[in-house]
């Protein structure tokens, strides 16, 4: 039935559309006949040629021609279809991701994160999650190259904040970083000087062989001027753990985050150098492509790791 508007426009009562009848429509159609339909749902020929029948009277159109030995969509049904289907599938999306909600987080969240940074999270971050969410189950592979973390399978990464690309949606994870030179107290009484970074080429350096290969070059700041220095040494290490116990021995100076010297330095058992040289960084961050789906355990992941950012920032 039609009403008219205040400008005199014509206006279509809607019409009321059952959704089971909807979803009949789509199977057969889909199937190409009722029997078909019939056999990949749990409803009968005849009970899905009644809720089709319905439908074509509610709508006062034809969608199906029907024929002893075939059923076929009418040019209206093909029309119809055309719209209906992607709009079935937006629903079934919704009902199911609302589904997630319903049910405690399980499964397993695989991370990719570089050692110091998995350790740095580990026990404040990722253990007393696992203590609210005890069915969930965390992997974590820790390396030094930075990977494609969707490429290879993981939900997410932990990595410095500077090296995460911006295609990325970044959660920021602790503190800002630091990285220090240090030296045990031995090593420094009768080393050379430390008054700037040029003073390095003089001292043996514990080196550090990157996941490239090239050895790492120590970055330097201060009031905006920025210095990479290439160090000597005869030792080269692969691991920032190795470089802290060389450090603590006496062998030279090494090129730490504050966070894994701070215990040694608060001991008194290796001394920071060039501190006015090597300035705070934004810290680490949890990150996932933007575009992705994400579960409902990685939902409840990421809102836990936002109200700990929150909480950590007040």
């Amino acid at each position: 039935m039609d009403t008219s508007g205040q400008n005199g426009e014509a206006f279509r009562t809607p019409i009321a559309l059952s959704p089971a009848e909807l979803a009949a429509f789509v199977a057969v159609a889909q199937s190409g006949g009722f029997r078909a339909a019939a056999r990949r749902s749990d409803l009968s020929p005849s009970a899905l040629s009644h809720s089709v029948a319905n439908l074509e009277a509610r709508l006062n159109v034809q969608l199906f021609q029907r024929s002893t030995r075939n059923v076929s969509l009418t040019e209206a049904g093909q029309r119809f279809l055309s719209r209906l289907a992607p709009a079935l599938h937006e629903i079934e999306k919704a009902v199911e991701e609302l589904g997630d909600y319903s049910v405690a987080p399980s499964g397993t969240i695989r991370i990719n994160a570089d050692a110091t940074a998995a350790e740095q999270v580990l026990r404040p971050l990722l253990l007393k999650f696992m203590a609210s969410f005890p069915k969930v189950q965390i992997e974590i592979v820790s390396e030094g190259r930075l990977v494609d973390i969707a490429e290879h399978g993981f939900d997410c990464g932990i990595r410095s904040s500077e090296i995460v690309s911006e295609d990325m949606i970044a959660i920021p994870l602790g503190p800002m970083q630091q990285h220090i030179v240090v030296a045990a107290p031995t090593y420094l009484q009768t080393a050379p000087p430390l008054r700037s970074p040029a003073d390095v080429a003089e001292h043996r350096c514990i080196q550090l062989r990157m996941p490239s290969g090239r050895l790492y070059r120590w970055e330097f700041e201060h009031r905006g001027k920025a210095l990479v220095v290439e160090t000597k040494g005869n030792l080269i290490l692969d691991n920032s753990r190795l470089i802290l116990a060389a450090a603590l021995d006496g062998y030279g100076l090494g090129y730490l985050t504050r966070w894994m010297a701070r215990s040694a330095i608060d001991q008194g058992l290796l001394v920071q150098v060039l501190s006015e040289w090597t300035p705070p960084y934004p810290g680490l961050c949890l990150y996932y492509p933007r575009h992705r789906h994400l579960s409902a355990t990685m939902r409840a992941f990421v809102t836990y790791l936002r109200e700990q950012a929150s909480a950590s920032s007040r």
